[in-house]
């Protein structure tokens, strides 16, 4: 008799398990809308800024692909996810989504069908965001060309290939209201953080994941992370670093231009530059004012603690694979880079010691600047670097990193060059 009992209590418990799984997967879906042109021309214009604002085209336009017509893939940690088609084409794009149904997205993660996004789409962030800004974002998607265009098919590993499982990773991550200003803090500092922390979702990318894939909260926030093998380094003491940063440097950097004493975006923050170059200059410069806020964080593993800006070694104590490097590095950089490059007047690039890649924990960017090269920039003066990966071998480019390290922080040699190279060239492939 009373295991009897007891196996009803426990099938009464699973029973009301499985409807609580039920009720948190399920949502239900919106009735489709037929897509017109917005109005209010004014919104438009507005809803463009939000756009640029969350990078929303870097992830939604597949290179040589249609603006904001997905099928952009995204590397993640649980497979390979395809980026949607967000133009108002009414079968294969978001014309039949209300205005009701786009804020949903935007702020649960939920599509207009009732199926789950994955959190790669950074509602998390845009939940942050006012309704106005949401609102003039929904009015400039629908005023956009139409795109047919259907993505590829996920390429997520089991069990994350079951989207109503993120049900769960929003219980526990899904949270927050839009934000509101601090008070005793000034408009500027205030609006930079509505746009870092909302829209501009910068956490994303310079924040290190857990192992469920949201991101680590504390000291970890801002703490930096890899982002497509590009390491998008810490935001925490940007104003306090051992190459300190100014407003107008960031500003610069942010704009895509080149940054005195820094250099210049590249990797995947480079077409982020290219649409924040658009945006209202305050816009840039509230933004930079709230980062520049920030306190100075614990200290990254391997990053250059002195520096040498300027007092190079002499060519007589370079060990031999650095004079491979010095000598390689004359012949297929130095026409940019060397101290009487035109290229260094005619473009204001600054001296290499000031470069955040060869002052980094790791020789992760160096290496991929070097291998993939940096594409021609919109912002002025250009940064264009050719890619090397079918120049140079391996052993070249570790000799030309050894080679500069040395030079601007000798105290502190990258280890394994030979080795970090060839694995990073493979993750490419």
């Amino acid at each position: 008799m009373k295991a009897r009992t007891v196996a009803k209590t426990l099938g009464g418990v699973a029973v009301l398990g499985v409807l609580f799984c039920i009720w948190l997967m399920w949502e239900p879906a919106i009735a489709p809308v037929k897509p017109s042109m917005p109005a209010d021309k004014a919104a438009v214009a507005r809803g463009r800024m939000v756009l640029e604002a969350g990078d929303c085209a870097v992830c939604h336009t597949a290179p040589g692909g249609k603006y904001l017509a997905g099928s952009l893939p995204l590397k993640t940690p649980f497979g390979t996810l395809y980026t949607t088609n967000i133009t108002p084409d009414s079968e294969t794009g978001i014309g039949q989504w209300s205005e009701a149904a786009f804020s949903r997205a935007m702020r649960d993660g939920v599509a207009r069908d009732g199926h789950l996004l994955y959190p790669a789409f950074p509602y998390v962030h845009y939940r942050k965001m006012s309704d106005h800004d949401i609102s003039d974002l929904y009015a400039y998607l629908m005023s956009v060309d139409p795109v047919s265009q259907t993505p590829p098919p996920n390429r997520m590993m089991f069990p994350m290939n079951f989207r109503p499982l993120v049900a769960f990773w929003n219980l526990l991550f899904r949270h927050g209201d839009p934000l509101e200003d601090q008070p005793g803090q000034s408009a500027q500092w205030n609006r930079g953080r509505y746009l870092v922390e909302g829209p501009g979702h910068c956490s994303s990318c310079h924040t290190p994941l857990n192992f469920i894939g949201a991101e680590k909260g504390g000291s970890d926030h801002f703490a930096g992370s890899i982002i497509d093998g590009w390491t998008a380094p810490p935001l925490a003491g940007l104003s306090t670093a051992i190459n300190p940063w100014t407003q107008g440097e960031l500003v610069a950097y942010l704009r895509g231009e080149v940054a005195p004493n820094h250099g210049a975006a590249a990797g995947p923050m480079l077409p982020v530059t290219h649409g924040m170059a658009t945006m209202p200059l305050a816009d840039v410069q509230a933004m930079a004012t709230y980062l520049l806020s920030f306190a100075e964080a614990q200290p990254v593993a391997g990053a250059c603690k002195n520096p040498s800006f300027g007092a190079l070694q002499p060519a007589s104590q370079l060990s031999q694979i650095e004079q491979q490097g010095a000598a390689l590095f004359a012949g297929s950089c130095s026409g940019c880079h060397g101290d009487a490059a035109t290229m260094r007047r005619l473009d204001d690039r600054p001296d290499l010691g000031h470069s955040s890649a060869l002052l980094a924990g790791t020789p992760r960017n160096l290496v991929k600047a070097v291998l993939e090269g940096i594409p021609m920039s919109v912002g002025a003066p250009s940064h264009y670097m050719p890619p090397f990966a079918d120049n140079l071998s391996d052993q070249q480019i570790a000799a030309i990193a050894q080679y500069l390290r040395g030079q601007y922080c000798p105290s502190q040699p990258w280890g394994n060059l030979s080795q970090t190279v060839t694995q990073i060239r493979q993750e490419e492939k």
